[in-house]
């Protein structure tokens, strides 16, 4: 494990590499970047083979840092760590990753920059995997940053859309949000205990919540604050389906496996600042926001006609569903879901995307039929959709299953909820396939065919492993298949915070539940096949869920979140620059009056404040830096003689005063 710190910087190299040496080479762009992705999984799924056979890692994790910078009387740390949690992401993000850069060769293949794409992608995969294995908040924020960084410029990658680019401002801003809440959190949790590395944190809140719980409860909602923004839940989720602007590899990406999936792996690694408060409250936020968010997303997905955006409001409607285990306690619970969730959505986000590539439209009306023309990503495509909609023996079955078992346990509010979402799941999804897939073709002048095996190939491999990973996961007492299997992800996962006290609660089987929730999923399968599947569906024709009049309205409008920030937010903001701008315009340039007609004493009165005073101080630092400039650039000779000199020059000064000390 001495060599983790390899795992984020080979794609960052990859990066380094494109940018500077190969960008003008496409292909070589890409297989660099691929080569330094495979690098980094090969060396990710080493590390989680040593993590799974090295005993006590949980007691004690790898922990490998260096100092950075000194702070007053103790030194700032940053470094990698490796527990059970850590591993089992980290195989997940390396492994999903490698699968949607090789599928990227043939999405983007035609794009003018390729080669820049390929670089995006992978600076956001050495930010994502920084965080992951980041041992403190320091290296996690900064990791944080980076991938918001790499979000904003790949959902704005067709920058020259007027939607992609709103669409990047919208998420770099909404996301801001949360991300100065969480910074917030970090400054409350650096004064209150003196460290960023997590070792030093949790038994620090832990006497900090002795003394003062408030501290602790108001320290996890700030952190609970930036998992809001980047896991999009309710009220900052309106950007992720505006994202779908960007290349259906970023969606798959970004919105279905990774960053999305950050701000969930930020509170289960916090989780035990939010244990720490008596009785937990921030959890019942977590537990809350997430639920209702997991219903409030499953509603809008519902009336939904492009392929991406239903898959969008899927993506948020789940990360709600991982929230809602988290609050209830249930941490193994949520990380299985997180990482059966990551495969089988990026098996649908990669499956849209050929979908798109073949029919060159997002809208699903205008689809149909494609089973036939388009096999290969029909039967992927679907198992990935059963996946999502719970259907046993695929792992969202397992995952989901365990999640509502926690739920039915602890608060039967929360349980409803999921369920009901469960349910209108399987709705949705039962009608994308019906949509896409079935019937017959809607435009008949369209000639739909299948992807390249580029494409097609990581979409098998994601659905075989939907087909078996929630084996890794079947509650010990499951009739028959629990005994043999052993529920190897609870017993590994379930002890990593175990040297805090913190035990996690094993699943088990509930036969009522589970009866529940398949039944319900079905349900919702067949009436998503009975509305939109049993009889041909024509271009134009009204949508059969259109009946319920109002409703349908008001969820194909998103509950007119985006029109009350708009009233609420936007406009007063534009209000307010408007006026700054006036203020600007008619006091600080000197101008007199909003008629201009103003008379000659005053309008010289006004001269001379603009002479004395405004060109002098506020243009003043203007031209101060314009003589800088002018004067700096006679160094820039362009002779690298002339630049060695002054590096000389520059060590020699360097070591003068260091000898003087």
């Amino acid at each position: 494990m001495d060599l983790v710190w390899l795992v984020p910087l080979f794609p960052v190299l990859a990066f380094a590499a494109i940018i500077f040496f190969t960008n003008r080479s496409p292909n070589l762009s890409a297989r660099l970047a691929i080569l330094g992705m495979a690098l980094s999984t090969v060396l990710g799924l080493w590390i989680f083979f040593q993590a799974l056979i090295t005993p006590g890692l949980a007691e004690h994790p790898f922990r490998l840092t260096v100092n950075w910078f000194p702070a007053g009387s103790q030194a700032v740390a940053i470094g990698f760590l490796v527990d059970p949690l850590a591993a089992i992401v980290l195989a997940m993000v390396t492994t999903v990753c490698l699968a949607i850069f090789i599928y990227s060769q043939g999405y983007m293949h035609a794009d003018p920059r390729y080669s820049r794409f390929f670089a995006y992608i992978s600076l956001f995969a050495s930010g994502m995997l920084g965080f992951v294995l980041a041992d403190n908040l320091l290296l996690a924020f900064l990791s944080w940053e980076i991938m918001g960084l790499c979000s904003y410029l790949l959902i704005g990658f067709w920058f020259e859309r007027p939607a992609a680019a709103n669409a990047a401002k919208k998420a770099f801003i909404t996301t801001k949000v949360g991300d100065v809440l969480f910074f917030l959190g970090i400054l409350l949790l650096w004064f209150q205990t003196g460290s960023l590395a997590f070792s030093e944190i949790y038994p620090a809140v832990q006497n900090l919540a002795i003394v003062d719980p408030q501290i602790v409860f108001i320290a996890g909602l700030l952190i609970f604050a930036g998992a809001i923004g980047k896991s999009a839940q309710f009220p900052l989720h309106v950007w992720l389906p505006d994202a779908m602007e960007g290349p259906t590899p970023v969606s798959a990406l970004i919105h279905a496996a990774t960053m999305v999936a950050a701000g969930v792996y930020l509170i289960a690694r916090t989780f035990p600042i939010f244990l720490a408060a008596s009785g937990s409250p921030a959890l019942i936020w977590v537990a809350g926001i997430g639920a209702f968010t997991a219903l409030f997303a499953a509603t809008i997905g519902l009336a939904q006609n492009d392929i991406k955006r239903v898959l969008a409001y899927s993506t948020i409607s789940q990360l709600g569903y991982m929230m809602a285990a988290l609050g209830l306690g249930g941490f193994v619970a949520g990380i299985f879901h997180l990482i059966a969730h990551a495969f089988f959505k990026a098996l649908l986000f990669l499956g849209a995307g050929s979908v798109i590539h073949g029919v060159n439209t997002n809208d699903m009306w205008e689809m149909g039929g494609l089973r036939k023309k388009m096999p290969l990503t029909f039967w992927t495509f679907l198992i990935g959709a059963l996946a999502l909609a719970g259907i046993p023996p695929l792992s969202g079955f397992w995952s989901k299953d365990e999640i509502l078992g926690e739920a039915f346990l602890h608060n039967p509010l929360i349980w409803g909820t999921l369920t009901l979402t469960a349910f209108l799941t399987a709705l949705y999804m039962a009608r994308q396939i019906s949509l896409a897939f079935l019937g017959q073709p809607r435009k008949p002048e369209a000639h739909p065919h299948e992807s390249p095996p580029v494409m097609t190939l990581p979409l098998i491999f994601l659905a075989t492993v939907t087909l078996f990973l929630g084996l890794v996961g079947v509650p010990d007492d499951f009739p028959v298949l629990g005994p043999i299997l052993g529920n190897p992800f609870h017993r590994f996962l379930g002890e990593n915070f175990a040297p805090l006290g913190i035990e996690a609660e094993a699943g088990t089987f509930q036969p009522l539940v589970l009866t529940i929730s398949v039944a319900v999923a079905l349900s919702g399968l067949f009436l998503g096949w009975f509305l939109y599947g049993r009889k041909p569906l024509a271009l134009g024709q009204p949508d059969p869920l259109a009946r319920l009049g109002p409703v349908w309205t008001f969820l194909q409008n998103k509950w007119y979140i985006d029109e009350i920030y708009n009233a609420l937010i936007i406009q007063p903001v534009i209000r307010l620059a408007d006026i700054l701008r006036s203020f600007d315009q008619l006091v600080v340039d000197g101008l007199v009056n909003f008629s201009g007609k103003a008379t000659a004493s005053f309008a010289e009165f006004n001269r001379l404040i603009d002479v004395y005073i405004v060109d002098g101080a506020v243009n003043g630092i203007g031209r101060v830096g314009n003589f800088l400039g002018q004067e700096l650039r006679l160094i820039q000779t362009g002779q690298v003689q002339n630049y060695m000199l002054i590096v000389l020059i520059s060590i020699l000064m360097l070591a003068g005063l260091f000898i003087a000390q």
